[in-house]
């Protein structure tokens, strides 16, 4: 089977795109490994794990990481990065009963590079732990949970085969993973990836303590194009008592602080990442989304289809 899978993700790229398999294959066969060259590349530091590579597929994981962070400066030249993604707009992504080709403008995902949706077998989903919280050395929910999710063939048939830490499962399970994610206020990423057929291929639902990427865009706030905003920001109505549980909760991107003038909770539009963490937080519905032309289109694929099909 692992042979099977193998050479599907080899034929699934075209003869000018081929060099795009060799790190697909080990980005997807040694995730976490990247993910502990990235980090250690970082300063941060991670645990040893248990399952050693020898020093040439290190070296392989290690130019990968490489080639990934020399493109990173720029959305012009970026391979590797992500949308934030409403729970609602999550759902539908894992929900496809079709195969999909839909190309995306800068609006909803501003990258030059890897920024369409392509979903071949969309059924085809694989589940596995966090890489980021695998890795680290000290995770804030160990052991680490189950909450990656690789949409679509061949990525997900492929790292549930060859990686002991994903394993396949039902669209329907996919949901409960999303909707449980987001009961513990964790942020919903759509990742896309040059070598991963050029666009979206995995969904992250990670808290701003232990996913690298929400972590980096907050350290360096926002200065680097590694995560774009959802489309949508935070609105705090005047229904607000200013109970406190929403700063309390804590924004993952520190965009939440109580207004002791106004004796209400305010939104910095600024850091704001539409992810709608907040908004189930308040115990009296007093916070909602709304759309934000200046933070693009939400990445809404029935609306982005049925905009599609009458253009």
């Amino acid at each position: 089977m692992h042979h099977e899978v193998t050479k599907a993700l080899y034929e699934s790229y075209s003869l000018e795109h081929k060099n795009d398999f060799f790190p697909a294959y080990v980005y997807l066969k040694y995730i976490e490994h990247f993910m502990s060259h990235v980090l250690q590349s970082l300063g941060i530091p991670t645990k040893e794990l248990p399952d050693q590579v020898d020093e040439g597929i290190s070296d392989m994981i290690e130019a990968v990481r490489q080639q990934i962070a020399d493109a990173a400066p720029s959305a012009e030249t970026s391979v590797y990065h992500a949308k934030v993604v409403k729970l609602q707009d999550a759902v539908k992504l894992v929900t496809q009963k079709e195969n999909l080709n839909l190309p995306l403008s800068e609006r909803v995902v501003p990258f030059k590079v890897a920024r369409d949706i392509v979903l071949n077998t969309p059924d085809s989903i694989a589940l596995g732990t966090c890489p980021c919280r695998s890795v680290s050395e000290n995770p804030c929910l160990p052991p680490p949970q189950e909450v990656c999710l690789f949409v679509g063939d061949p990525w997900a048939s492929f790292i549930g085969e060859q990686s002991q830490k994903f394993r396949k499962i039902s669209q329907e399970e996919a949901v409960k993973v999303l909707e449980e994610s987001h009961r513990r206020g964790f942020v919903h990423c759509a990742y896309f990836k040059k070598e991963l057929g050029n666009s979206f291929a995995a969904l992250c639902n990670c808290c701003s303590c232990c996913c690298l990427g929400i972590k980096m865009w907050n350290l360096l706030e926002g200065t680097v194009p590694i995560l774009a905003p959802s489309g949508y920001v935070s609105e705090v109505s005047d229904e607000c008592n200013g109970c406190d549980v929403c700063v309390e909760k804590t924004c993952p991107f520190n965009a939440i602080s109580m207004d002791e003038d106004a004796g209400k909770a305010t939104v910095n539009h600024d850091k704001c990442m539409g992810c709608g963490v907040c908004v189930d937080v308040c115990p009296i519905a007093a916070i909602n989304l709304r759309p934000e032309p200046s933070k693009g289109e939400p990445l809404d694929l029935e609306e982005l289809k049925s905009s599609a099909r009458t253009a």
